[in-house]
């Protein structure tokens, strides 16, 4: 209705007084008069000089309020279903506006928020004066937008499903909108193929909150909104929605890496002993042995790679599709790419060894399996940067469990190495062994360190 009203009994002239307050245009719409220095003007006479007053304060972005009241006559002494009928015949008193500024940190929230490909609307029951100069002082509103980026909740809801769904992906703006309207636009969004996240602190925001595929309500907000709601900003800041974007980018570019590191390890595991048996070669890998690489593929590599902070960088990015297959091109080619590599030099390996002299001895099959590890520990380095340009060292310090899992994927291996025995069919290995098969295996890395140089030069 966009107004309120209160029915109050008056000691002093011994009747009931109705009070309104709301939407300056609504409560002037049901006052047949103007109370102004104690005169009384009739209202259609004075109302364009309101309006100029208002539209001057919702251009400085206020919030702008109505009041009138009216004397109840003897027989209106109550209020019901019929408070249409009743607010009538009113006194204007005049209206207040409210200054409610702008967080600080909001535009840069917003630029942040539109470079990461996200679309930012405002859904709001201000007028459309107030509800613009909001969006250019937040930096939503630009100069180039027109009267198509914004609409009115009136006007949206006498759009047909096919007009507002060809509009709806450049609104901007909707102002003077009812609970309806904001769920309507939600669900029109989503019918385009877009992912909503809808925030709300109100009882009037709960089945927008509710239809989207996030609902965020605020910390200072009503229990409704709260319950209608998937998550709650206890700070009520729109920097945290940025925010939370960046860490589940970050978490699924972490997960991809993982998939990455996982299935080039499973790729080359699997042919190998596939191929070996194949060529006649005596079991490459032991079950024991392969127990210590799923060790380190699932449970160090998952430690390592969850470890890795976000980045502002994948703010860059536009979204995926929520159909996107995990498994990207660029992904496919690295784990084939690497997998046939490192296929091809540990099958030489397989097949040097075996038409050496004494042919394939312990000391060779466990040259052969710290190879085979070294190869994937220095890979692991390489998915830890995976999709971007940048060095596999950087912010390697701020990662402590990566630190670890490097020590515990070394040490594990030089113990299972020196000390296995026959339990890992292992032999130990002299430190000039030790270091020529470090070095080697070290290439791994420092080809993918070549590559990244090269893109982030061609990137300058």
């Amino acid at each position: 209705r966009k107004f309120m009203a209160t029915l109050v009994h008056s000691p002093l002239l011994g009747k009931k007084i109705l009070y309104v307050k709301g939407a300056p245009e609504i409560v002037l719409g049901k006052c047949k008069e103007v109370i102004l220095d104690g005169k009384r003007v009739d209202a259609s006479e004075y109302r364009p000089a309101i309006e100029a007053q208002l539209l001057n304060y919702q251009n400085m972005a206020m919030r702008t309020l109505g009041f009138a009241f009216r004397v109840m006559d003897e027989e209106e002494q109550e209020i019901g279903k019929e408070i249409q009928e009743k607010v009538k015949d009113m006194s204007f008193l005049g209206v207040v506006a409210i200054s409610d500024p702008i967080r600080p940190d909001v535009p840069a929230a917003v630029e942040k928020c539109r470079s990461a490909g996200i679309g930012v609307k405002i859904v709001t029951g201000d007028t459309p004066g107030t509800a613009t100069e909001i969006a250019r002082q937040i930096g939503l509103w630009l100069p180039e937008d027109t009267e198509r980026n914004r609409i009115t909740g009136a006007a949206f809801a006498e759009l047909t499903d096919e007009e507002a769904l060809d509009r709806v992906m450049d609104l901007k703006i909707m102002s003077r909108a009812r609970p309806t309207d904001k769920q309507r636009l939600v669900q029109l969004l989503q019918q385009k193929g877009a992912v909503v996240a809808v925030t709300g602190d109100g009882t009037n925001d709960a089945p927008a909150l509710n239809h989207a595929q996030v609902g965020l309500s605020m910390g200072t907000g009503t229990s409704v909104a709260k319950e209608a709601s998937d998550i709650t900003l206890l700070d009520d800041s729109f920097n945290s929605i940025g925010t939370a974007v960046m860490w589940g980018r970050s978490l699924y570019k972490n997960i991809q890496r993982f998939i990455v590191f996982q299935l080039t390890i499973n790729f080359v595991a699997l042919f190998i002993v596939l191929l070996g048996s194949l060529v006649g070669t005596e079991l490459p890998l032991t079950v024991t042995q392969m127990l210590w690489v799923n060790l380190i593929m699932d449970t160090f590599a998952a430690l390592a790679l969850a470890s890795i902070p976000p980045g502002e960088g994948v703010m860059k990015e536009k979204p995926r599709k929520s159909t996107d297959f995990i498994i990207t091109g660029s992904m496919k080619a690295h784990i084939l790419g690497m997998g046939l590599a490192f296929l091809a030099v540990l099958m030489g390996m397989l097949l040097w060894f075996a038409h050496e002299e004494g042919g394939m001895t312990p000391r060779r099959l466990t040259i052969f399996f710290t190879f085979f590890v070294m190869l994937q520990f220095w890979n692991l380095f390489n998915a830890r940067v995976f999709g971007t340009s940048d060095s596999a060292f950087k912010g390697i310090t701020k990662s402590y469990g990566m630190e670890l899992i490097i020590l515990a994927i070394l040490g594990g291996q030089i113990l299972i190495v020196q000390f296995g025995g026959a339990v890992f069919r292992t032999v130990p290995l002299d430190l000039s062994t030790w270091m020529a098969i470090v070095s080697s295996t070290s290439l791994v890395l420092w080809m993918g360190e070549l590559v990244r140089l090269v893109q982030r030069l061609i990137r300058k």
